[in-house]
């Protein structure tokens, strides 16, 4: 009996407040104002999880880069007379000829040229490119190299008998071989008939050769974040003694150079160009630079790729290749930066 009476009591006042809320929700919902304030809270929750889920896509992307298999596969540059270029580089630096392209309908022709193979190897593409003219095909016979372009270097044995096959066959010295400054490294530069410049390093056996490419920049710490956030694996393979490194020297003062005609890219392997896109698009975001080719195959071949320019303005092509082709630099290992300064200037390997 005494809980019938509990139960009775509890329906009494129940019921009368559960119509209560029914018509406060009602009143609620009459003022358009509340329900924008509770839409435009849900709006920002709304946007809250989209944010949140772009910042872990943007750390999947930038993991991934880490893991990426990449390796320098050539640098790109113009010349004046290719066979002139292939004759020099053959007879005074030991180079190998590993391909070459004539496409007269293009008027444009290329070579690459190494120390070994190119699956393996670092190597030069040479272009040479023709104006039609009023009187028919002419070369372009010379280009403009500019000041940010610094210098390649080959590393080897000996660099005074580098030097002297190099003068024996026409080549111009602008540093004699010697000690470098404050050091026991011995190291000579020499001028190709473009006038590009060949730093020649004395080392021992090394499996690349062709082991620096030097460019100026003008903001150094800019370019170390760059190159460290997008191509941490990208440039981490060996010891320097190993692998070709990117040499980035910033003169003090210097915070703007010219391109020129002459120099044009880098191009660097990956598994997967779409996904390397998507790193460089993050990256360029926070620091400049910006890409220039969306990635895809190129027309009439299979190759794909995606080109984009560093803070500098420098470009880099990233090249999709096979996985088999990539397995061989599994052992190769995380990315080490050297930085060296000096009075007048600074610079970083990046390897």
């Amino acid at each position: 009996m005494a809980v019938l009476k509990l139960c009775c009591f509890c329906a009494s006042w129940l019921i009368p407040f559960l119509y209560y809320l029914a018509s406060l929700t009602d009143f609620l919902q009459s003022f358009p104002l509340l329900q924008f304030g509770l839409s435009k809270y849900k709006i920002h929750l709304d946007m809250a999880s989209g944010t949140e889920a772009e910042t872990v896509a943007s750390e999947n992307a930038l993991k991934w880069a880490q893991k990426d298999k990449r390796r320098f596969l050539h640098a790109v540059y113009r010349v004046g007379d290719l066979d002139r270029t292939i004759k020099f580089y053959t007879e005074c630096f030991g180079m190998q000829l590993l391909r070459k392209r004539d496409i007269p309908e293009e008027k444009y022709a290329n070579a690459f040229l190494g120390f070994g193979p190119e699956d393996s190897h670092f190597a030069v593409n040479l272009n040479h490119e023709l104006l039609q003219v009023v009187h028919g095909d002419y070369g372009v016979d010379k280009y403009d190299i500019g000041t940010g372009f610094g210098h390649f270097a080959i590393a080897t044995e000996d660099v005074y008998k580098l030097v002297e096959n190099v003068r024996e066959k026409g080549g111009k010295v602008t540093r004699e071989p010697g000690p470098v400054k404050g050091g026991t490294t011995v190291i000579a530069f020499v001028q190709d008939p473009d006038g590009y410049l060949f730093e020649l390093i004395q080392r021992g056996p090394t499996p690349e050769p062709l082991c620096q490419v030097m460019l100026r920049v003008g903001d150094l710490e800019c370019s170390i974040k760059f190159y460290e956030k997008y191509t941490i694996a990208m440039l981490g393979y060996a010891d320097e003694y190993e692998t070709t490194v990117l040499e980035l020297t910033y003169n003090y003062g210097v915070t703007e150079y010219t391109k020129g005609n002459a120099y044009a890219q880098v191009a660097i392997s990956t598994e997967d160009v779409y996904k390397s896109a998507e790193v460089v698009d993050l990256v360029t975001k926070e620091l400049g630079g910006k890409i220039t080719r969306q990635p895809g195959p190129i027309p009439g071949i299979n190759t794909k790729i995606t080109s984009f320019l560093d803070p500098d303005g420098w470009k880099v092509d990233t090249v999709l290749v096979e996985i088999l082709y990539v397995q061989c630099f599994e052992h190769m290992n995380s990315t080490r930066l050297l930085i060296v300064s000096e009075n007048s200037y600074a610079k970083c390997f990046l390897r």
